[in-house]
């Protein structure tokens, strides 16, 4: 099992910008961090949750339509720490950021096919 803890979520104002973090850490034997595939998805009140960003094994990223170049996923292998750099951001990007991790390479913005899951960091943005 892959224990996931997002940080950094909080309140800003429309244009600004915010980093959030997620570490991974496990008790499993074996466990190597940079064997997983990882994504960023989120959910605002009322709707579903949707993918934001991934990152692959192999590092190549993937995003939504709806940052595409606002945010930056990335990764810090060393420090077992996945992050994602929000610029630019919306009221529209308000919601609950959750990051998710999946023992196969390949970068995925479909949320059924991850396994481990955070607890969610709350994002506010104001217009």
């Amino acid at each position: 099992q892959v224990q996931l803890v997002e940080s950094g979520g909080g309140s800003v104002q429309s244009g600004g910008s915010l980093k959030i973090s997620c570490t991974a850490s496990s008790a499993t034997i074996g466990y190597t961090y940079s064997r997983y595939s990882m994504g960023w998805f989120r959910q605002a009140p009322g709707k579903e949750r949707e993918g934001v960003a991934a990152i692959g094994r192999d590092g190549s990223t993937v995003y939504a339509d709806s940052v595409k170049g606002r945010f930056v996923i990335s990764r810090d292998v060393a420090k077992a720490t996945l992050y994602l750099q929000m610029d630019s951001l919306k009221p529209e990007d308000t919601a609950i950021y959750y990051c998710a991790a999946r023992g196969e390479p390949l970068k995925t913005l479909e949320a059924r096919l991850y396994k481990h899951w955070g607890q969610g960091t709350q994002v506010t943005v104001s217009s």
